[in-house]
C-alpha cells in the first residue's frame, strides 16, 4: 500500500499539473475511440499496449475476457457494453486476450480450482464452447501449445457471444460497428489480430485490423 500511496502523491505533484488541461477536458465528458474487453491479469495495461491516453479507451476487464451470452446472467458485462454502444456511440470493440492467460488454463484444467474457487469454477462455464473446441479439435497438441489456441479460440468464442446482445446485434446490422479479436502475448510485447481471409492470428504490426465475420473460426494452423 505505501508504494501506491507514494504513486498518489507523485502523480498529483507531477503529472496532474502538468497536464491539467487534458482532465479539465475529461472532467466535462468522455469519447473513447474504442471499447477495449480484456483479462483482469495485472501484467495487462490496455493503455500501455495501444499507447493511448486517459478518455481514449473504454475499458472492461474480467477473468479470462468472457462475456456472457445475452441472457446467462446478470453480470455488468452486457449493460457495460450497452452503455459503450448506445450511450457513447463506440464504433468499434477490441476482444484481447493474452498469453499464459490462468482463467483459460483454469479451463482446460477445471479439477485445479474446483473446490478451491467455486465462484471462478462458475464463471469459467461461460467459456465452455472454448473447451469443448480445443478437446475435440487439438487434442494432439502438447499443453504449452494447446494453451495457447485455447487462448485465440476463447477470443473467436466470446466475439460470437458478444453478438448475441442487443445493442451490438443493432449495431452490427446497421453497419455502425465493427469486431475486432486481439491477442497479446506478455513476453514479447506483440499483439496478434485475427485475420478473417486467412483465419489466423497475425502480428497487427504487419497487418491491418479487420472486422470480424460471423463464426469466425481458427485454421488447424495457427499464428503464435
Amino acid at each position: 500500500m505505501l508504494k501506491l500511496m507514494q504513486g498518489i502523491h507523485h502523480f498529483q505533484d507531477n503529472l496532474f499539473s502538468s497536464q491539467r488541461e487534458l482532465f479539465e477536458r475529461l472532467s466535462k465528458g468522455q469519447t473513447p475511440d474504442a471499447l477495449f474487453i480484456t483479462c483482469s491479469d495485472s501484467r495487462i495495461n490496455p493503455n500501455l499496449i495501444t499507447q493511448t491516453e486517459p478518455g481514449e479507451l473504454f475499458i472492461l476487464r474480467n477473468a479470462g475476457n468472457i462475456l456472457p451470452p445475452h441472457g446467462a446472467g446478470l453480470g455488468g458485462e452486457e449493460a457495460t457494453i450497452e452503455f459503450a454502444t448506445v450511450g457513447l456511440g463506440i464504433k468499434d470493440i477490441i476482444v484481447c486476450g493474452h498469453s499464459h492467460c490462468g482463467a483459460v488454463n483454469a479451463l482446460l484444467n477445471p479439477e485445479a480450482i474446483r473446490e478451491s474457487m467455486p465462484a471462478l469454477h462458475r464463471w469459467l462455464s461461460h467459456a465452455d464452447a472454448t473447451q469443448r473446441i480445443v478437446e475435440g479439435k487439438y487434442q494432439e497438441l502438447a499443453p504449452a501449445a494447446l494453451l495457447n489456441v485455447a487462448i485465440q479460440e476463447n477470443v473467436l468464442v466470446q466475439l460470437e457471444n458478444i453478438r448475441t446482445y442487443p445493442a451490438v446485434a443493432l449495431g452490427l446490422a446497421r453497419g455502425d460497428l465493427k469486431l475486432h479479436g486481439w491477442v497479446y502475448k506478455i513476453e514479447t510485447g506483440q499483439v496478434f489480430g485475427y485475420d478473417p481471409r486467412q483465419s489466423q492470428f497475425v502480428s497487427l504490426a504487419e497487418s491491418i485490423s479487420e472486422a470480424i465475420p460471423p463464426a469466425a473460426r481458427l485454421t488447424d494452423a495457427f499464428a503464435i
